[in-house]
């Protein structure tokens, strides 16, 4: 049969393939230039972005656990403007989608971070909703609903390319969640961040990290993102992009499977920088194994 067609179309872009790196564990892609073809990847999501940047969080920073990754970065960015002066083209070359991960500490940052990545010719924005808003008490803004809803519709405004949202799996209500922020004009959801968690180093007596709690990513939490996406497709009538936990082609079937319309990998990229073009492969090498020409044919087949 013919070799297996990879490509995705996503909100009026053409993605070369299902597999975009996720934001915070791929730089922003030349570090990764040499070692695989960026050309086969749907797109690279860059390192987080604050509008003024900021220089993240102090003492351990990372932890390896049985099945997984925690940390507790902090957003260190080197902010917007630094960004579109001195990253971006860089991005713009690799011959791949250029998504750019931005969060703000207040409506108003977001806003202006915005309309500046815009301007600047980037593919997607993709709304990171997990930072804390200061002028609510430092509650993040993808806890509640109506506080997402505010953000993304204020967004919505001035974001003139697909804007993707971000989900923190702390989200009071998942199903709410995602229907508040695609009423309020998101084009798609991106899911799940990472899941908070805790450590403690017993020869210290006290907890590895600064801040006592920080982000769990891994095959730990597959499972569960893969539930999430599950809900997530099942609430809204617009793409869903899965992640967590993505370690293998086989993986990443299970979420386009339930319905995702592209996958994120990004823990993998810190066991094996190839990861994301290997998952790639393996997908396509599965799908020529059982007869499959598309992702069309597949995606979602698992609900029935």
């Amino acid at each position: 049969m013919p070799k297996a067609d990879l490509h995705v179309d996503l909100l009026g872009r053409r993605l070369a393939g299902p597999v975009i790196a996720a934001s915070g564990t791929f730089g922003f892609g030349p570090e990764y230039a040499g070692i695989e073809d960026l050309t086969l990847l749907g797109g690279i999501s860059g390192k987080g972005l604050t509008l003024h940047g900021q220089p993240g969080n102090p003492g351990e920073r990372l932890h390896e656990t049985p099945a997984g990754l925690m940390n507790s970065i902090g957003l260190q960015n080197p902010g917007v403007d630094h960004f579109i002066r001195h990253e971006l083209p860089a991005m713009k070359a690799l011959g791949t989608t250029v998504w750019a991960n931005l969060g703000g500490h207040t409506v108003e940052e977001n806003v202006e971070g915005v309309e500046k990545l815009c301007a600047a010719g980037i593919d997607f924005l993709e709304l990171n909703i997990s930072c804390p808003n200061v002028k609510q008490g430092g509650l993040a803004f993808g806890i509640r609903a109506a506080d997402a809803a505010g953000v993304v519709g204020a967004v919505r405004k001035v974001c003139t390319v697909p804007l993707i949202v971000k989900l923190s799996p702390q989200a009071e209500n998942l199903t709410e969640m995602c229907r508040a922020v695609e009423a309020a004009g998101a084009d798609g959801l991106s899911l799940c961040n990472t899941f908070q968690a805790c450590a403690i180093d017993i020869e210290r007596r006290r907890p590895v990290f600064a801040n006592t709690f920080a982000g769990l990513s891994g095959p730990a939490i597959r499972p569960i993102a893969l539930r999430m996406v599950w809900q997530a497709v099942s609430a809204v009538q617009i793409p869903v992009i899965g992640l967590g936990g993505i370690l293998t082609g086989r993986d990443a079937l299970e979420f386009i499977m339930a319905g995702a319309a592209a996958v994120q990998v990004g823990t993998a990229n810190f066991l094996d920088p190839g990861a994301c073009v290997r998952i790639t492969r393996e997908i396509g090498d599965w799908m020529e194994a059982h007869g499959v020409a598309s992702l069309e044919e597949i995606r979602g087949c698992a609900r029935g």
